[in-house]
């Protein structure tokens, strides 16, 4: 467990330092930047919010706060509390036309900064857990690391970074949205906001 928690923030920072990351849109307080490396599509968001960064950190880490402002999470229920900064959760999403609605069993860990430059972190991966088994309902998917970094401007206001590197799993979630013709990422995003002010 110690290792996956911290193989788990470690991800997070490794995905959010790579370099090569292209801006696909701006909006007044939303950025949205995509990666391409193989296979794998990562993106990011990035957010300017009027909250101090630990109030955003202290709701960004509840995931079963996440349904009010994410409407791709269905249900989000904690299945075990590891320690006082790991918790396991299963989320069921809603069906896209066409496709099965999905679930997940993730382990979402959080750290505060050691050191004032430093970013609170909240990182996010699939673990499997026996008690859990996929069930014929819910096509099982997986993240192979996703997450925010909460970086603070201010007393009074914070840039939230929101990272996920995309598998076939969530793709269709986000296909639609990355050619343009949806706008679920950039709605999601002014949720979010409109959620933490």
């Amino acid at each position: 467990q110690a290792y996956l928690s911290y193989s788990n923030i470690a991800a997070l920072t490794h995905l959010a330092r790579k370099p090569g990351w292209d801006i696909t849109k701006t909006l007044d307080n939303v950025r949205i930047w995509t990666h391409e490396e193989g296979a794998v599509l990562s993106f990011k968001v990035e957010m300017q919010v009027k909250v101090p960064s630990h109030v955003a950190f202290s709701l960004l880490s509840d995931f079963s706060l996440r349904q009010r402002w994410d409407r791709h999470f269905l249900t989000c229920k904690v299945l075990q509390a590891v320690s006082e900064e790991e918790k396991i959760y299963h989320v069921t999403s809603a069906s896209m036309t066409g496709h099965q609605p999905r679930d997940f069993v993730i382990l979402v860990s959080q750290r505060q900064p050691c050191r004032p430059q430093e970013p609170y972190m909240v990182a996010v991966r699939s673990v499997t857990l026996r008690a859990v088994p996929p069930s014929p309902e819910f096509y099982r998917s997986e993240i192979l690391c996703a997450g925010f970094q909460i970086h603070s401007n201010s007393s009074s206001s914070c840039t939230v970074c929101y990272f996920n590197q995309v598998t076939s799993g969530v793709m269709p979630y986000l296909a639609a949205n990355l050619t343009g013709s949806s706008k679920s990422i950039e709605d999601t995003a002014l949720e979010c906001i409109k959620f933490l002010e």
